[in-house]
């Protein structure tokens, strides 16, 4: 995780101070040499309610411009974010500036006193957004070095444009980043389609403000996965799009021969939702209640039922649920399918006549990723029907 410069900008409730990085990197520049160097701070540092970076440009000691870049929550609490940048008006160890907030169009002024202590920095004034005025008193502060700096920047969006399997990404993952201008219209090309939408990527941060790009991740039937990434990347501002991890884990996967179960181009849905209920009903020892697939992410969903052995005269019910997932074994034309299911969710209920003994509990399943206790080898015994491979994780190679 990059390091962060945060100061805290409470746009409601204002609260003192501001902190830098404590790092000590002492500076190895000849004197008199022009270099660029940053102030950043420990990522979390003042309740991680603002993101700050300080570039000052420095002929040996004397600071000759300085650029203030801060991003913070656009209200108290809000998930959305809001950013200035300030150049900084440079006079001795004073650094002043006036700018407008780039979102909410607030003007913002800074004023700031810098005192070299040492090998470290000490930061003293105040930074107004709107009518909010924050007093900054931070001390002890270090620096990096331009190298440094964009060492830190490097981050990955998990996007894989062309995976050569789905051992790495998941087939029905996938993502797309797209310029900030164009995301909105994007987005909007989404209603009607079937597929979903990252809630949690629709939240603009700050890294994807600094970028100007935001990652959306998607889901949708692997059947129609490489048809969407594909319109995407033609759409305006799209500047990448591919798939990227999501449900799939390979130790609950198998592989195996596409002949037998597809009719003609398409997966035969029915006859593997046929196929795994009953494997699934022997393995859990339990009567198939149901299957039913997600339109828009190709996931089936299979429920199952059998008597509760937690007080046998009750006559209580388990119902278990299990998830799957039936996809080509790689992207493009391919002879194998690949078959994944998660681990049961078992809860009980009383569904007997009459009356009913009201249950409280928390539903059971495989949170660790290891085999559950429920699973009864389900994984292994759709391997031998469907004549599959299992993956072996320590060769990285289908067995």
């Amino acid at each position: 995780m990059r390091a962060r410069f945060l100061l805290l900008l409470g746009l409601v409730t204002i609260s003192p101070s501001l902190a830098f990085a404590q790092m000590k990197l002492p500076s190895k520049t000849a004197p008199g040499a022009i270099e660029t160097r940053y102030f950043t701070a420990i990522d979390g540092l003042m309740d991680g309610n603002a993101d700050v970076i300080l570039k000052e440009t420095r002929q040996g000691k004397t600071v000759t411009a300085a650029t203030l870049d801060v991003c913070y929550p656009a209200a108290k609490g809000a998930d959305r974010k809001d950013r200035f940048v300030a150049n900084l008006a440079v006079n001795g160890q004073s650094l002043t500036g006036t700018t407008q907030s780039l979102g909410d169009k607030l003007p913002v002024t800074v004023k700031l006193a810098r005192k070299p202590t040492g090998d470290t920095f000490e930061f003293r004034g105040q930074i107004t957004i709107g009518q909010a005025v924050t007093e900054v008193t931070s001390t002890d502060n270090s620096d990096l070095s331009e190298k440094e700096f964009l060492d830190n920047q490097t981050s990955d969006d998990g996007i894989t444009p062309a995976p050569k399997d789905f051992t790495d990404v998941s087939p029905e993952a996938f993502g797309v980043r797209v310029k900030l201008d164009a995301a909105l219209d994007f987005l909007k090309s989404l209603k009607g389609e079937a597929v979903e939408v990252g809630l949690s990527s629709l939240s603009i941060s700050c890294d994807a403000l600094r970028a100007g790009e935001q990652t959306i991740n998607l889901t949708a039937d692997p059947e129609r996965t490489a048809a969407l990434i594909a319109k995407a990347r033609s759409m305006p501002g799209v500047v990448a799009a591919g798939w990227t991890s999501g449900s799939v884990e390979m130790d609950r996967t198998i592989r195996f021969a596409a002949a037998e179960w597809r009719d003609g181009d398409k997966i035969n849905k029915d006859k593997i939702a046929s196929a795994t209920s009953g494997v699934l009903a022997k393995t859990l020892a339990a009567k198939a209640a149901g299957t039913e697939w997600n339109a828009n992410t190709g996931k089936l969903k299979l429920t199952f039922k059998r008597p509760s052995p937690v007080y046998p005269p009750l006559a209580l019910t388990e119902s278990i649920e299990v998830t799957a997932l039936v996809s080509p074994d790689k992207p493009g034309a391919s002879d194998r399918l690949m078959l994944w299911i998660s681990s049961p969710v078992i809860t009980t209920a009383d569904e007997g006549t009459g009356p009913k003994l009201n249950l409280s509990e928390e539903s059971t399943g495989d949170e660790e990723g290891g085999e559950p206790k429920d699973d009864n080898g389900s994984v292994e015994a759709l391997a031998k029907e469907f004549k599959g491979q299992r993956w072996d994780a320590d060769k990285s190679v289908w067995k």
